[in-house]
Order: structure tokens, then C-alpha cells, then sequence
């Protein structure tokens, strides 16, 4: 359950560009399992929620582990790359986001100071799906190299 919160919650901090005037991600994601893939066991479900904030964007996720645990992240990012806080996330205690492009973000996960994974989130064109592929290490040391794939509802 650990390693697929994980994963789900890294997926989760790719967030939206408010670096542009509207963010293309704000709404209601599903994680579509299915399409998805995971370097272990995927989890039941993964259910998001992106808002703009005066603070930035704020991400609250909901994942359903295989095992039926449930576990909640939070995240705010300003996407100016430095590091910002997310509780929930046994992972990384911070993430650094960075905007490419109008429709790519990248993400720099941390654990006391220490790099532990990258993120790299793409929202399609018709703004229907985001993909992110989350590499890493977990904190039990594992390596993970993971795709998710998220429809807007």
C-alpha cells in the first residue's frame, strides 16, 4: 500500500501551469488504472482535485490503496522551483515545479533536503488527459519508474 500511495501521491503534485493566466488543470481527475502503469501493485483508485489559489495551486488527492487503506495528500506549488510542502506523502516532504511549456510541468521531489524523484506531468492537447511518469526512490529504498494517466471528469 505504501509504495502504490506513494507513487499515486507523486503522480498527484504535477499540478497545473499558473505560471499562464488560466490553469489548464484545475478540476477533477480519475486515475484510469487500466491505462496506467506501476513498477508494483496499482492501487483501487486515485481521485484529485486542482483549485488557483492566491498562493498558487493547490492539489488534494485521494488515493484507495489495493488493500482498501485510504490515504490523502496535500500540496500547494507556485511553480517558481523552489521546494514547497506536501503533507500525506511518505515519498518527499517537498516538491520544486517547474513549467516547460503550456502543457508541460516538471517536478523535483525531495525528502530532508535529498533529490529522491522527478516527475514529469503532460496534459494532452484537447486538455482530456494527463500523463505523468514519476521516477524515483522510495523511502524503503526501491526504485520505481511508473506512467499514470488521469481523465478529467
Amino acid at each position: 500500500m505504501g509504495r502504490i500511495a506513494a507513487i499515486a501521491l507523486l503522480s498527484t503534485l504535477f499540478v497545473g501551469m499558473s505560471a499562464f493566466a488560466a490553469d489548464a488543470v484545475v478540476g477533477s481527475w480519475k486515475l484510469n488504472v487500466a491505462m496506467s502503469k506501476f513498477s508494483g501493485t496499482a492501487p483501487k483508485s486515485v481521485t484529485r482535485v486542482y483549485a488557483e489559489t492566491a498562493d498558487g495551486t493547490t492539489l488534494d488527492q485521494k488515493t484507495v490503496g489495493a488493500d482498501g487503506k485510504e490515504m490523502s495528500m496535500h500540496v500547494t506549488i507556485k511553480y517558481d522551483g523552489k521546494d514547497d510542502p506536501i503533507t500525506g506523502n511518505p515519498d518527499a516532504d517537498t516538491v520544486a515545479g517547474k513549467v516547460l511549456d503550456a502543457h508541460t510541468t516538471h517536478f523535483t521531489m525531495k525528502k530532508g533536503g535529498k533529490v529522491v524523484g522527478t516527475v514529469h506531468r503532460v496534459l494532452s492537447a484537447d486538455g482530456k488527459t494527463l500523463t505523468v511518469n514519476n521516477k524515483g526512490k522510495h523511502a524503503d529504498g526501491k526504485s520505481y519508474d511508473d506512467t499514470l494517466v488521469f481523465d478529467k471528469q
